[in-house]
């Protein structure tokens, strides 16, 4: 493998507070082992990256929501450290987009790939995505924007259920409203309530209709389109388990090549012109045996780390190499490679991933498989992880159990009578007159 220039270090921002986001300890630790100096960005102060061996430093990210400015004069204090510019790397949609719009003003500092116009927000924002796809001619799922709490019940008519609800921006989400970004819903009642809660999300709902699908028929691509328009440090995998169900992240991925998917996923890369890291997630009809789009993510995907090559190449790697002005090697497919979150899938991590070894001497050469957390060279994350995930799991079980008995307390209250005895009961009497009775 080309080594990556380890006198240029690396930035990574990350906007949301998610202490269990292993897509931020993959990009660490990949530029980590390169000898790559890792500098933070995030509100991790909980999360088991902080323990990773390959983290140089964390730094104080802008309050959630902040203005550009605020976010600029983040990530130029970062630099007062440096004595070259450094590469940066945004790991959700929030940061891709603030770099995006501060391309002119941090370029001084860092090293980021060629802006492209809106490009980055036109494919992040769910609603406008439908319109990309039906420009470039690209399979997507019927999307619907309803205006009202009624146009959400017709919208449902008219989709079918089930029925996938979106937020257009999910970036805008608050932390703690109890929103998901998207959700499989099965009746009418259930899209107008979402509706009802738009002030809330920050942007528009919208109703897509749900692609009928056999076994194994989601997918996902990754890559890096450089500076001479090649993508690259990617691949297509195959998502056998996701968390939520049908709606969520992946939890168990395997490395498949599809030539076809792999080709049309080129060929709207160029025509959009987009440079940097991508992430896009793609649903098969069954019926059709059409690919279709479902999302487009601007930056590195949490599972990146399924495509490290036989060369050591994955997609944050890739960059670097090409802002430091490095050859990429020529790509070394290790099909069949598998990654899983072991948090969410632990069974399926113990009995069917090969655990990695350690990696001696900071060697490039990728296991058959990989784990989120858990890595023999960077053990201390993983033992975190754990620690953390017991304490959460604890506190959902508590919260979970707490509800029920307030519901059912409900319940038993509703059912009795002045001075908390049961309402009696007359013969004959209909379940509406003893309800007003006991009114």
């Amino acid at each position: 493998m080309t080594p990556l220039d380890t006198r240029i270090p690396a930035v990574l921002l990350r906007m949301d507070r998610n202490p269990f986001h292993h897509g931020t300890l993959g990009a660490v630790r990949s530029l980590g082992r390169a000898g790559v100096q890792v500098h933070l960005v995030a509100d991790d102060h909980e999360s088991p990256v902080r323990h990773s061996r390959y983290l140089h430093r964390m730094h104080r990210p802008p309050a959630p929501g902040a203005p550009l400015a605020e976010v600029a004069a983040t990530l130029r204090r970062v630099t007062r450290h440096f004595t070259a510019p450094a590469v940066l790397i945004p790991l959700d949609d929030a940061g891709a987009l603030a770099i995006g719009a501060l391309h002119a003003e941090l370029s001084d500092r860092y090293l980021l790939p060629r802006p492209t116009g809106d490009t980055a927000e036109r494919v992040a924002d769910k609603e406008s995505l439908a319109q990309v796809c039906a420009r470039a001619g690209v399979a997507h799922p019927t999307t619907l924007a309803p205006e009202s709490a009624a146009d959400a019940v017709g919208a449902v008519a008219r989709l079918g259920i089930p029925t996938v609800a979106k937020w257009s921006r999910p970036w805008l989400l608050p932390q703690d409203a109890g929103l998901r970004s998207t959700t499989l819903i099965g009746s009418p009642h259930e899209a107008a309530a979402l509706f009802e809660r738009g002030s809330e999300a920050g942007s528009r709902l919208l109703l897509q209709a749900f692609v009928p699908g056999a076994r194994d028929a989601d997918w996902f691509v990754h890559g890096y389109a450089g500076r001479g328009g090649v993508v690259r440090g990617g691949g297509t995998g195959r998502k056998h388990r996701s968390w939520p169900r049908s709606a969520g992240l992946t939890v168990s991925g395997e490395w498949t090549h599809n030539a076809d998917l792999w080709s049309s996923t080129q060929q709207l890369i160029a025509s959009l012109g987009y440079q940097g890291v991508f992430d896009l997630d793609f649903r098969r009809d069954s019926a059709t045996g059409a690919f279709h789009l479902i999302d487009f993510n601007p930056r590195p995907g949490a599972q990146f780390r399924l495509f490290a090559d036989g060369a050591g190449t994955d997609v944050v790697r890739a960059l670097h190499l090409d802002l430091t002005h490095r050859p990429l090697p020529a790509p070394h497919p290790l099909e069949g490679r598998t990654f899983v979150v072991e948090n969410y899938a632990p069974l399926t991590a113990l009995r069917s991933l090969p655990w990695p070894r350690p990696w001696p001497g900071g060697s490039v050469a990728a296991p058959p498989g990989e784990l989120a957390w858990y890595a023999g060279d960077d053990p201390a994350p993983g033992a975190a992880m754990r620690r953390l995930w017991l304490r959460h799991v604890t506190r959902r079980l508590r919260d979970g159990a707490g509800r029920l008995v307030r519901r059912a307390l409900a319940v038993l209250s509703r059912g009795r009578g002045p001075g908390g005895h049961a309402p009696a009961v007359v013969p004959g009497q209909s379940t509406r007159e003893r309800a007003v009775t006991d009114a």
